[in-house]
């Protein structure tokens, strides 16, 4: 099957400043891919070039098999958007900035589905298309967004920061519109997220992105087996001794009678058969999130919790801000 995205080598160069160097994607159909990087990386750039907004310097972009821009005509009829900054006319009601959204991208504003989609939308989304969009909170205008791209028949979905601004209520039916989308249609959805929950939970492959250039990729599990699971579990007399013989054990810790330690994700089942022979309590198991994978490609760690505890945990260094997050997950 051809892929519904394909990059190659893009490279966008202004002058002293880059913007892509080399950013290559991926998609076939039915897949939701996510990327994830921080600002200036080069997530938008990408989505504007297979949008046809921008033009790569060298290398070559294709969506849904056609040229963004020599093809805009039919590439938009087949693709649907929500831009990172949704700006519409103040004085259009919501329900006619999704229609005029819709027309522009090839007249489904007259389609009965349509019609159904788009009233079905706004009634999940609590949105009242009958009001102006001057008088539309942020998260309002964010949805007439969403709403207008998801409202439509298309093969390719590609969105930016889509639920910036959204409450979580909003936030759950959005992605399960998304995931409808790909399951009943068999649409492909390129993500772009600063919301490392949103990305984790919709994308099965994600993208990090340092630099302008993709340094890591794969489906989320294949990219938590690169790091390690947190194992931790209260122990008031136990023998750890044989925890500190297992190649699988990493940075063992005892402290105030808990025991803590990093096991290779893919090896974790190996170590579990020693902790039932040792009888231990209140285990923890914590597989590596996104958050975590990303933060690493970045030489960083999550920041400490504020307050007392955050203060000693700063003084103390890393080590004490595990422990304090250890602490915190288990409630004691």
């Amino acid at each position: 099957m051809d892929a519904v995205i394909r990059t190659v080598d893009p490279y966008k160069d202004f002058s002293r400043v880059k913007a892509l160097c080399g950013l290559d994607l991926e998609a076939r159909a039915g897949e939701i891919h996510g990327l994830r990087g921080p600002n200036g990386a080069g997530k938008a750039k990408a989505l504007r070039i297979l949008l046809g907004l921008a033009r790569s310097s060298s290398g070559s972009a294709t969506a849904v098999g056609l040229q963004p821009r020599a093809d805009a005509v039919e590439r938009r009829r087949r693709t649907a958007s929500v831009p990172g900054d949704v700006a519409i006319r103040p004085n259009l009601a919501g329900g006619e900035a999704i229609d005029l959204f819709s027309r522009l991208r090839g007249g489904t504003a007259d389609r009965g589905a349509y019609r159904h989609r788009k009233t079905r939308l706004c009634e999940l989304s609590d949105l009242d298309p009958s009001k102006r969009n001057r008088a539309y909170s942020k998260g309002n205008r964010q949805k007439v967004a969403l709403i207008a791209a998801l409202a439509t028949d298309a093969e390719l979905y590609l969105l930016d920061e889509p639920t910036t601004g959204l409450d979580p209520l909003s936030e759950a039916v959005f992605r399960h519109e998304i995931r409808r989308l790909v399951q009943e249609n068999g649409a492909t959805v390129l993500l772009s997220s600063q919301i490392l929950s949103e990305v984790e939970q919709l994308a099965v492959r994600v993208r990090i992105i340092r630099a302008w250039r993709i340094v890591d990729g794969g489906t989320l599990d294949a990219l938590r087996h690169l790091a390690r699971t947190e194992v931790f579990f209260a122990a008031d007399s136990v023998d750890t001794g044989a925890l500190a013989d297992l190649f699988q054990v990493h940075d063992l810790t005892v402290a105030d009678g808990r025991v803590k330690f990093g096991a290779d994700s893919n090896r974790v089942h190996e170590v579990l058969p020693l902790l039932g022979t040792l009888g231990v309590k209140g285990l923890l198991i914590s597989p590596p999130s996104l958050e975590e994978l990303f933060l690493s490609h970045y030489g960083m760690t999550a920041a400490p919790p504020v307050g007392e505890a955050g203060n000693a945990a700063r003084r103390d260094g890393a080590t004490r801000r595990r422990r304090h997050r250890d602490a915190e997950q288990t409630g004691t």
